[in-house]
């Protein structure tokens, strides 16, 4: 049947199961949005404050549901404030497509009014991307679109298209999606046997577990890995709920402001297995130094992660589910009592802690909202100390229950990839753990969430400045705090009030367990602002580009001043 391009782009979002899409209108996009319009009871569009917004909705979306998530702009201004966001989703391997308008055929290349080169501009920060010039050949591009998405370590692809192709008719039919399965056929025997090898001729073996796990759905896999070879497992700030929190295997994040004990096994173990992580330099914060008496083994889908940051020892290349199902089935139980001894005594004399002063403190706060909710929430953050007691504090149960940008580091992710976890797991709670330098970049999406009563909780950890910025400034810069602290008079409370969201001020521990209990109970809109020292800092902490050894601890830190 003949359908304009702006029909046949919603059939094909139809096609692919798409049901939430999250944007903002302008004149390049009027012809889709007026479609949408006509099939608003099948896909339902979250119109958001801005557009980065809605890039970061996606994003969460896509993260808390495991689907692809979608978001639209129109071109020029609109297309560019999605750079942000798609940037956050490539960096962190989450599945977006984001779909943008541009000017009519024959006004591209004129510097016409709102007219970019978007493609252009995300070329480094995309799977792929695609502009779409001829009414034919868009459901087609849709489809690839989202299968590349989907496929293989996953990512965001952008789709443009011009104004002149949503209003030209062309003929359409409906198409199955082609199922994305995983990626196997580099999965090899001799890769397997090594790896077998390696673990079975191991004493200390530690798996290092990052996002691809969470990615891949492996998590049972990876549980049934650890029985199988009886050994100890960290996590990137990435990987946090591939692996129960509560497991007696668990040791906490790696790296930079990682536990103890994780950063400990790893300088001691005989073999370290990567499995979906990359060796960031927040993990592998000195490469020289790292595992110094491990063979590495690496587990990844992406070829090109492998001795990209660390030389390994041997890989495993494929679907990390795949190879984990293939592991279990080959390998025998092996016991090592002595080795998980020796971390059950790091976990019992190195753990997380924090002066407990009687002052509300922001790890209390972690806590709390662990022992409230059981560890069952979707937590989303911003970026920044409040990020870091997060990772270090709570309690993650399951996958995609932790949505954090950890490759780019995005200020004002974590309100917009909040709303888009809510609006795609309506059931469960949501907070967004965030400090009030990142509220101040992302508040209006605030409207966002009343608009469409999403009853996500902000938790504000407000200590009026730029913290980690300041942590840094602290202990590197001999305390000369340029432009972090914010001299800013805003009432949070009110600030939230004008956007008819509900909201209160925390200032004592005793406060605490009411304020988020009620905010639950509200089931709306609410902002909890926790006042909160403005020196308070994250341990442990590796100075960037130092080794484990050089790691300060909270005793440390207090012993030098």
């Amino acid at each position: 049947m003949q359908l304009t391009g702006s029909e046949i782009l919603v059939e094909c979002l139809k096609e692919q199961g798409v049901d939430i899409i999250f944007g903002y209108p302008g004149g390049s996009v009027l012809n889709i949005y007026d479609a949408l319009y006509k099939h608003q009871n099948e896909i339902k569009h979250y119109l958001t404050s801005h557009e980065q917004g809605a890039a970061h909705a996606a994003d969460g979306y896509a993260r808390a549901t495991g689907k692809v998530g979608v978001c639209l702009a129109t071109s020029g201004p609109g297309a560019t404030n999605l750079v942000t966001g798609i940037a956050t989703a490539y960096m962190d391997s989450i599945p977006v497509v984001a779909i943008t308008g541009n000017v009519s055929l024959p006004l591209l290349g004129k510097d016409s009014f709102q007219e970019v080169d978007i493609a252009g501009i995300t070329m480094p920060i995309t799977k792929h991307n695609f502009i779409v010039k001829d009414v034919n050949k868009l459901a087609d591009t849709v489809r690839k679109a989202f299968y590349i998405a989907k496929e293989g370590r996953p990512g965001p692809v952008l789709i443009d298209i011009t104004k002149d192709v949503t209003a030209n008719k062309a003929e359409y039919e409906k198409h199955v999606p082609i199922e994305v399965k995983p990626i196997t056929d580099t999965i090899t025997d001799d890769d397997i046997k090594s790896a077998i090898e390696l673990i079975n001729n191991s004493k200390k073996p530690f798996v290092y577990a990052g996002g691809g796990v969470i990615s891949a759905n492996a998590s049972e896999e990876l549980s049934k890995f650890l029985d199988i070879i009886d050994a100890p497992i960290c996590v990137t700030a990435m990987g946090l709920g591939g692996i129960a929190s509560s497991s007696p295997r668990f040791t906490g994040m790696i790296g930079m402001h990682g536990t103890k004990t994780s950063n400990l096994i790893a300088n001691e173990c005989d073999l370290l297995i990567a499995i979906g992580a990359r060796f960031s330099d927040r993990v592998a914060t000195n490469v020289n130094k790292f595992a110094p008496n491990a063979k590495v083994l690496h587990i990844d889908v992406d070829a090109a992660e492998i001795n990209k940051n660390i030389h390994v020892y041997n890989s495993v290349i494929g679907d990390c589910k795949e190879v984990l199902a293939r592991l279990n089935t080959e390998l025998e139980n092996t016991e090592r009592k002595q080795w998980n001894e020796q971390v059950k005594e790091y976990k019992e004399k190195y753990p997380l802690k924090y002066i407990n002063d009687g002052t509300l403190k922001p790890q209390y706060i972690m806590e709390r909202i662990n022992e409230i909710t059981k560890g069952n929430a979707i937590i989303a953050t911003e970026v920044g100390q409040h990020q870091m007691w997060a990772c270090q504090f709570l309690n993650f149960e399951s996958p995609r229950s932790m949505l954090t940008s950890g490759g780019l580091g995005t200020m004002g992710f974590g309100l917009g990839a909040s709303i888009g976890a809510k609006a795609g797991c309506p059931d469960k709670v949501v907070f967004n753990i965030s400090g009030d330098g990142c509220f101040f970049m992302n508040n209006n999406e605030l409207a966002t969430s009343v608009a469409n009563d999403l009853p996500v909780i902000v938790i504000l950890i407000n200590n009026h400045v730029l913290g980690m910025v300041r942590q840094w400034q602290d202990m590197f810069y001999d305390a000369r705090y340029s432009n972090t602290v914010l001299e800013k008079s805003t009432d949070f409370v009110k600030l939230a009030k004008a956007y008819k969201a509900e909201a209160f001020n925390v200032t004592k521990p005793e406060e605490v367990d009411d304020a988020i209990k009620k905010a639950i109970e509200l089931n709306k809109t609410c902002v909890i602002n926790f006042e909160i020292d403005k020196d308070e800092k994250v341990f442990p902490m590796i100075p960037a580009g130092s080794s484990i050894d050089e790691m300060v601890t909270l005793d440390d830190f207090e012993n030098t001043r």
